[in-house]
């Protein structure tokens, strides 16, 4: 056997690309539907683990008398679809360098250049455009403006 690094067949990360804001916004309004779809899977699939659980404690407690296979199996099936469709959209997101920082909140923040330093430009599902970044360090809490001219409807700086 040759002693070969072990780390040589590890590939590196690929460097982080980094968005301008209209490369970012037309990126957002492409992964829009990604982003719902993936939602809309992820709370099925809550759903859908609640059922089986229950389904799973019934049997426990009935000592496994009359276990619904065809029930059960059907229910996994789904579950493995909607687990297919949420990792495809997942995998759609992440595969153009946005990242995704809370699905349930439908939060995305794409790597820019601020001020010459390295921010993410931060957006919402539900928020009409890119409106916001913040440190990397930084998580949504410590959203600003990108221009303070431009806040939302019932938006404030702070």
């Amino acid at each position: 056997m040759d002693d070969h690094d072990e780390d040589q067949d590890e590939l590196p990360d690929p460097p982080q690309r980094i968005f301008t804001l209209t490369e970012a916004e037309r990126t957002r309004r492409e992964l829009e539907p990604f982003l719902i779809e993936a939602i809309g899977a992820r709370k099925k699939l809550s759903v859908l683990e609640q059922d089986l659980t229950a389904v799973s404690t019934r049997i426990l407690m009935m000592g496994g008398v009359l276990v619904p296979y065809a029930k059960l199996a059907e229910k996994r099936l789904e579950h493995q679809s909607l687990a297919d469709v949420m990792k495809a959209n997942l995998e759609k997101i992440l595969s153009t360098g946005c990242l995704v920082k809370d699905l349930d909140m439908g939060l995305l923040d794409f790597p820019a250049i601020v001020n010459n330093e390295e921010v993410y430009l931060c957006w919402k599902l539900g928020e009409d455009r890119i409106r916001y970044y913040h440190r990397q360090d930084e998580g949504y809490a410590g959203r600003k403006p990108l221009d303070p001219r431009d806040l939302g409807s019932g938006d404030k700086v702070q």
